[in-house]
């Protein structure tokens, strides 16, 4: 897989509702994980830990609900994300991104298995860093 540069877009409970609407756009293949399925806060096990929906156009957007103790402001809930298996390629953006930003979640392996990252760069822009593990 190559790297892609992809929109996120944080909602407050409706990410479900907001992805089944963007697949309706935009068609395409939409994958839902809840924060219940990697053993998260029972409170909030039904939302979205990641949404995303690839369309045959080419389209890539993904999403997920944010836990109640995080902030929410529409106009500035989007982040971007960067994502494929070229572990050095990645792992060299995230160096670039967060050497003069701020670190949110520090690079490393999740509960999900991939290498993970997030952080503000410089100028404010939320960016995201997830390196896929081999299958196999």
């Amino acid at each position: 897989m190559t790297s892609r540069l992809n929109p996120y877009i944080n909602f407050r409970g409706n990410a479900r509702q907001a992805m089944e609407f963007y697949q309706a756009v935009f068609g395409g293949d939409l994958r839902i994980n809840t924060f219940g399925e990697y053993g998260g806060d029972p409170a909030i096990a039904d939302q979205v830990m990641h949404a995303q929906l690839e369309s045959s156009s080419g389209y890539h957007l993904m999403a997920s609900d944010t836990p109640p103790n995080m902030t929410v402001n529409p106009g500035d809930n989007i982040t971007i994300s960067i994502s494929g298996d070229n572990a050095i390629e990645l792992r060299g953006y995230w160096e670039k991104l967060s050497s003069s930003g701020k670190v949110s979640v520090p690079l490393e392996k999740q509960l999900w298995g991939d290498e993970f990252g997030s952080c503000t760069d410089q100028f404010g822009i939320q960016w995201m860093v997830n390196i896929t593990q081999p299958q196999g």
